[in-house]
């Protein structure tokens, strides 16, 4: 029985394998170890969340990478600083990764969301504009160039594959939200396919649990909004669709058993539970977040490779989107145990 036949049946308790040592990344690997080092600690997002208001949030950044300039700070510089970061954590992560196909599928991320962002402004006749990412594989002038003659045959097949099935789907009743669905569907296809392509039993198992997660979501979110649609759930996950399809009929108090006998027992459990009471996403979220770093950080049982790299430079990203989390809500003068039940 291979490795998918094995976890097709969740042959796993919390986190499934992350795969052989590959002594070609020991440097890389020894490099991230390091830097992981000087990471934000939970002890400083806590005090973030505490601070009295945005200026105290932002100088518990100030013997940071993210730190600002002395003059009082603002959202704008908060943002330009963030941004900064970002695209320092991935031109490191391009420069240490050995085997280029895995900086390609990394990159394509970011052509997937310029790819849900020129549909939906094409299909809502909405102009397009000039704030698609740069850090894809596709550069934004060639977007703004393919959506403006509507010549989309000059897309890379992973994403020209992915626009008839997103037009079809937004015209069958003009909802959005479809585009977005044959767009997720079309990057999850391509990112198993690319994993099993490269052999990799670390990013076929991160790609089955962003399927789990994404579809575990969408299950809290039709059942709170009562909607009868299933046919929207993502193909290739490690859970069977069947039982996410039976989640969504059953009531909030039943959904934790339902799930027991997987890894995502308590997630489900804290989200139902919260979103019951408090009618918010926020636990769902937090719990989405707290699994998926959770496995990512199980690559310190791999001593080199290219494992590690791939979860620092997640990890980072997520840190990167926390500080804007924090900061934005402390902006905003939120309620201190939303941003705490968001991040703890």
């Amino acid at each position: 029985m291979d490795y998918e036949q094995r976890t097709a049946v969740l042959d796993f308790y919390t986190y499934p394998p992350v795969g052989p040592d590959d002594w070609r990344y020991v440097f890389q690997s020894a490099q991230v170890r390091a830097l992981e080092l000087q990471m934000l600690t939970r002890a400083t997002f806590l005090d973030m969340a505490n601070a009295e208001n945005f200026q105290a949030a932002a100088d518990l950044l100030s013997a940071t990478e993210y730190a600002m300039p002395r003059a009082e700070k603002s959202p704008a510089q908060t943002e330009n600083t963030l941004l900064l970061r970002r695209s320092a954590v991935r031109e490191l992560f391009a420069d240490l990764i050995l085997d280029q196909p895995i900086v390609k599928l990394f990159k394509t991320r970011d052509d997937f969301a310029n790819l849900r962002l020129a549909v939906r402004r094409t299909l809502t006749d909405k102009p397009l504009g000039s704030d698609y990412s740069a850090d894809g594989n596709f550069s934004p002038e060639q977007f703004e160039q393919v959506f403006a003659e509507e010549n989309y045959s000059e897309l890379p097949d992973y994403m020209a594959d992915a626009v008839e099935p997103a037009v079809l789907e937004y015209y069958r009743n003009k909802d959005i939200r479809q585009i977005d669905h044959a767009i997720d569907s079309a990057q999850a296809r391509y990112n198993l396919k690319q994993a099993r392509r490269l052999n990799s039993i670390f990013l076929l198992a991160l790609f089955k649990i962003q399927i789990d997660l994404t579809n575990i979501r969408t299950m809290l979110r039709l059942k709170f909004t009562e909607s009868e649609q299933r046919n929207v759930f993502l193909k290739g996950g490690f859970m069977e669709l069947e039982r996410l399809e039976r989640g969504a009929e059953l009531p909030y108090e039943s959904l934790a058993p339902l799930f027991f006998v997987t890894p995502y027992y308590r997630l489900v459990e804290a989200g139902a539970s919260y979103l019951t009471s408090d009618k918010s996403f926020l636990k769902v979220e937090q719990q989405s977040e707290k699994h998926f770093t959770g496995f990512l950080k199980s690559t310190l049982q791999v001593t080199a490779g290219p494992q590690p790299i791939i979860a620092y430079l997640l990890l980072k990203e997520n840190e990167i989107r926390t500080v804007r989390l924090v900061l934005t809500a402390k902006k905003n003068n939120l309620d201190t145990k939303l941003i705490l039940d968001r991040i703890s």
